[in-house]
């Protein structure tokens, strides 16, 4: 296993490396183009061969293997013209495929020259044969990798005989095992018009064509009010922040933390000149070393990433594991300590005068409080996980915010010490306490994976008992019913403890009703979704809005309150021309906190639910389902050139390209031509205001399809 320091030399390394990789310029590789015959009758087939030298120590990446395996697949994009027609797939020559360890999958390339060749039917005199071609060539010394494009035009072909005309049917040449990622977008081209030609019936996910969907009209609106609340993220970021907050400050009552509150103000406090102000410059240290390390995580793990690890079952599952790891060690099995002689190092540092000594002594007691402060950190830094590169960096500020506060009022204050209670068994309760939080929260994740996944091991029912369980077990815990490895025996049982107890023992009646259906408004962000429930007495079964037809995806999915809707955005448009009603889309996710709070808190409230249930057609668009799509339903969108396989990535595409916005919820309003009928609007748990949101759309989808 890996140390710490060499854990850390590693991440820089993998940091510095595309900066090293970078110092000089490569020169775009030059393209040798021939053809299988210099002579050709019009109607003939001829090989298009397209060679490249590769320098030394370099190598290119293929066109005959998987683009989501990570690296760059060779794309060659053959301009349409009347003068040629091409046969089969464009083979590589010479290519060598093997598994690469660093991206997980099977890969080829070429070392030395790369190879393609395409056949075409030739049929005209001077064809017109131009070629855009996009590879990547990577070094096998710095690891360095460059993406290339090209243009290129095959000229000189001589043609004989008559011009013939196109077949109706691409000539198939042999198969080949592995399809091209994106030479799907080229020979899907014909196959596309037909497509859209098709008629337009409910079910048939390409009626409004995915790949080439247009942004919606907007000219309804541009007068129309406001614009709709789309920065819903705002006041999610501040609540995160205040959650930071008061996990810095449940660090400084960890028994490694507390008792160091007055060896530091002594330090200060024996430093006469200037005393205070050092002590103010050493809370600053401490914001400064939390917050690089939010920077850090902000800037080598990034919003794609952070979708990644906020869906995907391996991570979710890995942080699973951590919190329960983290539990354990609060719970009293073991301590998690880093390595002593980087400790020591810090600490002999931090006895040099002047700032850089206050910075190793400030750096020296996060190091040494790691084992009560690591889990508390970890737990903010996966939370921070939501797509944007600022939430890591403003949860480990809020949380150094808390915990540089009393070490610099007390540094400034030495007086206030004496009111500090001793250090005791109490510190070790502490930590207890949090144990149980963070075994709490462990299933968050579990549950994440699970519902994203459909896997059914963590249902609604499930989860509550677990944390009813956990529950009753803290309010007994903290009357003394029973004690941990490091406790110290309890003589009597205070007034804080008996409050907490209280608040533990409400908490477990609070969930127990929701083990029946009850929604549990104040914690719904946390829960698995409502229909997940083996048995439940809350949820009304009356719904007046029957779609009588077979709705895609219906397996997979739930609307909340027992609505019913559409999970396919071209479905739900073509049952909005049908039924002359507006759209309601919900743009949503399986880990979306904020979507469930607002099912649960907006969507529930009698007004919103019926307007939803009697105006509008709902469809609900998860951008985190990982259900991969019939091959004929793939496409490659122009947003970033990557061909999109999943409902999630195809779901997300569509939320970008159309409404320039990539978190969810987000709530869109439109008429099945697709007007927009009110500003979108995302997070916001004011009733009055969705609402008002709701009743502008409907008016403006009378304005637009008057009634009779």
């Amino acid at each position: 296993m890996l140390s710490l320091r060499n854990s850390l030399i590693l991440l820089i390394l993998i940091g510095l490396r595309p900066l090293l990789g970078w110092s000089q310029l490569q020169q775009k590789p030059v393209w040798d183009l021939k053809t299988s015959k210099t002579e050709v009758k019009a109607g003939e087939e001829i090989e298009l061969i397209f060679t490249s030298k590769i320098q030394k120590d370099w190598y290119m990446y293929s066109n005959d293997f998987s683009g989501d395996v990570g690296p760059v697949v060779a794309f060659f994009d053959f301009a349409k013209h009347p003068s040629y027609q091409l046969v089969g797939k464009l083979k590589p020559v010479g290519n060598h495929k093997h598994f690469d360890d660093v991206f997980g999958g099977e890969v080829s390339t070429f070392v030395g020259k790369a190879e393609f060749r395409q056949k075409v039917k030739i049929l005209k005199a001077n064809p017109i044969i131009k070629v855009a071609v996009e590879f990547q060539e990577c070094s096998q010394v710095t690891g360095m990798c460059v993406l290339f494009d090209d243009n290129l035009e095959f000229k000189n072909i001589k043609v004989t005989g008559a011009p013939v005309a196109a077949t109706t049917q691409t000539v198939v040449a042999e198969p080949e095992t592995t399809t091209p990622e994106k030479s799907v977008q080229t020979e899907a081209k014909d196959t596309t018009a037909a497509i859209a030609a098709a008629p337009s019936t409910p079910g048939n996910n390409n009626a409004c064509d995915y790949k080439n969907m247009q942004v919606p009209n907007d000219s309804y609106i541009k007068d129309n009010g406001k614009k709709g609340d789309l920065d819903g993220s705002n006041e999610s970021l501040l609540g995160f922040m205040i959650y930071a907050f008061l996990f810095g400050l449940g660090a400084i009552m960890t028994p490694c933390v507390f008792p160091m509150i007055p060896m530091t103000v002594t330090f200060f406090t024996k430093h006469q000149d200037h005393g205070r102000f050092k002590a103010f410059v050493f809370g600053l240290f401490i914001i400064l070393i939390y917050t690089i390390v939010g920077t850090l995580v902000a800037i080598f793990m990034g919003p794609d990433f952070a979708n990644w690890l906020s869906t995907h079952w391996l991570p979710n599952i890995l942080f699973f594991l951590i919190f329960i790891v983290f539990a354990a060690s609060f719970l009293g099995m073991f301590e998690i300590t880093l390595p002593h002689g980087l400790v020591n190092s810090m600490d002999s540092k931090s006895s040099m005068s002047s700032y850089g000594g206050i910075f190793f002594m400030a750096f020296t007691m996060v190091l040494v409080s790691f084992s009560c402060t690591g889990p508390l950190v970890g737990n903010i830094l996966i939370q921070a996980f939501g797509g944007t590169y600022l939430r890591p960096i403003a949860g480990m500020f809020a949380f150094s915010l808390a915990f540089a506060i009393p070490f610099t009022l007390f540094a400034i204050f030495p007086q206030w010490l004496s009111s500090l209670p001793k250090s005791g068994g109490w510190l070790n309760s502490v930590k207890v306490v949090l144990g149980f939080i963070e075994l709490a929260l462990a299933f968050k994740f579990l549950s994440t994976a699970d519902t994203v996944y459909h896997w059914g091991l963590l249902n609604r029912d499930v989860y509550i008992a677990i944390w009813i369980v956990i529950a009753i077990m803290l309010g007994l815990y903290l009357m003394g019913k029973f004690m941990t490895a490091h406790d110290s025996p309890l003589a009597s049982v205070s007034v804080p403890r008996l409050f907490l107890a209280i608040g533990s023992f409400s908490f477990a009646v609070y969930l127990f009703p929701g083990l029946f259906g009850a929604p549990l408004s104040a914690i719904s962000g946390y829960l698995p979704p409502q229909h997940t429930l083996a048995f439940d007495l809350y949820t009304s079964k009356d719904n007046k809005n029957n779609i009588n037809q077979e709705i895609k995806h219906e397996k997979l999915f739930h609307l909340p309150h027992n609505l019913k809707g559409f999970f396919d955005y071209c479905q739900a448009l073509e049952y909005s021309k049908k039924a002359n009603k507006p759209v309601f889309i919900d743009f949503t996710g399986h880990g979306c906190v904020n979507c469930r709070k607002m099912e649960a808190n907006v969507w529930s409230n009698p007004d919103v639910l019926k307007m939803l249930n009697d105006d509008y057609i709902v469809v609900a668009l998860y951008a985190d389902e990982k259900e991969s799509l019939p091959e004929n339903e793939w496409y490659v969108s122009p947003y970033d050139n990557k061909e999109k396989k999943e409902i999630g990535k195809q779901n997300l595409d569509l939320q970008i390209r159309k409404f320039n916005a990539n978190a969810q919820p987000l709530y869109v309003l439109i008429d099945g031509a697709e007007n927009m009928l009110a500003y979108p609007r995302s997070y916001n748990e004011s009733v009055p205001e969705f609402v008002e949101f709701l009743k502008k759309g409907k008016e403006t989808y009378k304005k637009i399809h008057p009634q009779p």
